[in-house]
C-alpha cells in the first residue's frame, strides 16, 4: 500500500512535466526527471478549475448505494481488485442497477497519470474497457519502470488496440493543462475522502480499505436492505 497524498506543489509540478516528457517520446535520451519537480512549475491545486473533469461511472444514477473506488493504474492491488472484486461487483450489483459505481484516479507517479490520460482519451463510453486493458497488461507496460519513453510507447499501443488513432493519443497525452487539472481533481477528492492508499472504497460516504469480495458484499447487502 502506498501513501498518495502528495503536496500540492509537487503533484502539480509532476503534471506540468507530463507534457514535456510525452513530447519527448521520439528521444530516448531525454533526461529522467527533467522539469518534473521544478518549483517553477508548481501551482496550488486550489487555483485550478476542476469542473471540466468527467466522473467515470457505471450503474444506475438512481441507486440508493454509491460505491467510489480510488485507484491507481500503477498499483498492483488495484489491478487485482479490477480482475476479481470489480468483476463480481459489476455482475451482482452494477449491471442489476443496485449500486452506482464511480472510479476516481489516484496518481502515485507520472506513469499512472499518463495511463489515466490514455483511458480517458476514449471518452466515457470507452473508459472502462480501456482501463481494463491497462490493468490487465499492467506488468507489461510498466516493465522495469525505468524508461518513461518505453512506458509511453506501450501505453500508446494499448490505446491503438482499443481503437484510438495516433492523432487522438497525441492530443490526449500532450495536453499539459488536462494533466494539471486531473492532478488537482485527484487532490481535491483524496483530501475530501481521507484517501491514504489504494484501492480505497467510499460506500455511501464511509471510507473502507481494500477487502475480500465476501466482506464487501455483506456491507452492500446491509445497505441495500435498509
Amino acid at each position: 500500500m502506498k501513501n498518495v497524498l502528495l503536496s500540492g506543489a509537487i503533484a502539480l509540478a509532476l503534471a506540468a512535466g507530463a507534457g514535456y516528457w510525452l513530447s519527448q517520446s521520439a528521444s530516448p535520451t531525454a533526461p529522467a526527471g527533467t522539469d518534473l519537480f521544478g518549483a517553477a512549475n508548481a501551482q496550488d491545486a486550489s487555483e485550478v478549475d476542476t469542473s471540466t473533469i468527467t466522473e467515470m461511472t457505471m450503474g444506475s444514477e438512481d441507486a440508493s448505494v454509491t460505491v467510489i473506488e480510488y485507484a491507481s493504474f500503477t498499483c498492483p492491488h488495484c489491478a487485482n481488485f479490477h480482475a476479481n472484486q470489480l468483476k463480481q461487483l459489476k455482475a451482482d450489483y452494477i449491471d442489476t442497477g443496485k449500486i452506482r459505481f464511480i472510479y476516481r484516479d489516484v496518481y502515485f507517479d507520472r506513469f499512472g497519470l499518463w495511463a489515466s490520460m490514455v483511458a480517458r482519451c476514449g471518452g466515457e463510453q470507452r473508459f472502462f474497457g480501456i482501463a481494463d486493458m491497462i490493468y490487465d497488461q499492467q506488468k507489461d507496460w510498466i516493465g522495469n519502470g525505468q524508461d518513461p519513453v518505453a512506458i509511453t510507447d506501450r501505453l500508446r499501443k494499448i490505446g491503438k488496440v482499443a481503437g484510438l488513432s495516433e492523432d487522438q493519443l497525441e492530443a490526449c497525452l500532450t495536453d499539459a493543462q488536462k494533466a494539471k487539472t486531473l492532478v488537482a481533481w485527484f487532490q481535491e477528492n483524496a483530501e475530501a475522502d481521507g484517501v491514504q492508499s489504494t484501492p480505497t472504497l467510499v460506500i455511501n460516504g464511509e471510507t473502507y480499505s481494500n477487502m475480500p469480495y465476501a466482506e464487501l458484499k455483506g456491507i452492500l447487502d446491509g445497505l441495500i436492505d435498509e
